[in-house]
This record gives C-alpha cells, structure tokens and sequence, in this order.
C-alpha cells in the first residue's frame, strides 16, 4: 500500500534531510500527457510533494498540480540532446539528501522504457526509501484513443511492446519481437527499418499499421496506413511517435 506523503513527513523536531537521513522518493508515471489520465494516487503525491524531478515530455498542465514544488526539469528526448541518465541519478540523490518528500515524475509508466531500474539502484545504494506509483502506458492510451483494441477475438490474443532505443554506447537494432500485435515505442525515426524488416519476415504489405503522434495532447494525431506505406517513413511526425502494427488493427468497417 503505497505510504502517503504527509503521513511520511518527519516530526518538526527530527533533523532535516541529509545522506545520513535521506527523504522519500516516489517514482511516479504521468501517463501519455493529458494531465487528467494522471491517476488519483499520483496527482495526491504530486500536491504534497517538496521537488519534482521531470522528464520532458511531462505536460505543462501536469506541472501545475504541483504548485508548491521546486520543479527540476531532468528530460530526455529520443535523438535530442538531454540530461545524461547518470547525472539524473545524481540529482535524484541529491534531492532525497535535501527534501524529505520528492517525486520523480517519469512519462507513460515508470516500469516500462522508462529507464525505473536505473533510479531505483541509485536509491538503493543511497539508502533512500522510495515507492513507485503507476502510469497509464502510451500503448493502452494509444489504443484508446484511435478506437483499435489490441487484441481482438479470434485475431489477436498476444501483444507485443518494444523499443529500438537503446543505451548510449549500444547501437540501435531493429529486432522484432514475437506477438499478434506489435507496438514500436519511439518509432518514428525507425519506421522504414521497421517495416522493411516485418516485410522481410513475411508480413503483408497490407498489413495495418495505427500510428499515434503526441498521444492524449491537444496537437495529437492519428494516422491509419498499411506496412507498405510505413516504409516509407514518417517525415509528417515531429512528435512523440507510437506505432501499432497488426491484423487487430483493421478498420472494422
């Protein structure tokens, strides 16, 4: 059961945060971007919280729940220059060894491509008392809001979710997983190897494909093609990419 911020505060007389005596942390998912699929859980910390540390594609009007907060942008963009994974780890240290109640606020969900395993042995070699608090995932919010379920009886009953990203000195792969439906997070600069890499394994050019920009958020868009059209890229999308590729995905007209 997750511990409430204030019921966690320390008594007025105990001594303020140090490494000796470290705050709490709570790794928090801020879902795809529209700040009322937040959850209930995450939007009460957010309140009550004394810093935020968040990612970049955190929303303005997520932000704004937390008032009150010293507010520490540590982003990361897929192909941007950004704040180095181990110097967040840094600071969420170091938050913890200042504040007593301090949130990292991480896009989608934080256990999924969300870089959780990284921060959470930070804080386990610190010492530091930490929770995690869900988020609802670009994929089921995707899903959502384009009106394609990805599964579907009879046609799909396996999903998969992967990423082409990978760590710095690792190069980036196109390696497909097994699953009826196939969902690529940060896949828009990889679209043509995706695709041509599913062709190559047998996948019909007419397969469906649902691609969502900017899930959730007032610019987001949908765009509904087949695997032979995603090959040829997507120029069209500056945003935040999410790609859907499967049999599941048909229009049902």
């Amino acid at each position: 059961m997750a511990t409430d911020l204030a019921a966690s505060s320390h008594s007025s007389d105990a001594p303020p945060p140090s490494p000796e005596h470290p705050g709490r942390v709570w790794l928090i998912g801020s879902g795809p971007g529209a700040a009322d699929l937040l959850t209930v859980r995450g939007a009460r910390l957010l309140a009550q919280a004394d810093v935020v540390l968040h990612d970049a594609l955190v929303t303005e009007d997520i932000l704004e729940l937390c008032p009150q907060a010293v507010k520490i942008s540590v982003g990361k963009r897929s192909g941007q220059r950004s704040t180095a994974q181990v110097e967040i780890n840094a600071k969420l240290v170091a938050a913890a060894q200042q504040y007593r109640r301090v949130v990292r606020l991480k896009g989608g969900d934080p256990m999924l491509f969300g870089r959780a395993d990284e921060e959470m042995r930070a804080l386990e070699a610190h010492g530091i008392p930490y929770e995690v608090v869900p988020g609802i995932t670009a994929a089921l919010a995707a899903a959502a809001s384009a009106k394609r379920p990805l599964t579907r009886r009879g046609i799909a009953r396996s999903v998969s979710l992967f990423t082409s990203s990978t760590a710095p000195d690792q190069p980036n792969e196109v390696i497909m997983p097994n699953g009826d439906t196939l969902v690529q997070y940060m896949g828009g600069r990889e679209a043509t190897a995706t695709a041509r890499r599913l062709l190559e394994l047998g996948y019909a050019p007419s397969t469906p494909v649902v691609v969502v920009e900017n899930c959730s958020r007032p610019d987001e868009h949908i765009y509904n093609l087949q695997l032979a059209g995603l090959e040829a890229g997507l120029q069209v999308c500056s945003g935040p990419v999410l790609v859907m590729i499967g049999p599941a995905l048909a229009d049902r007209d």
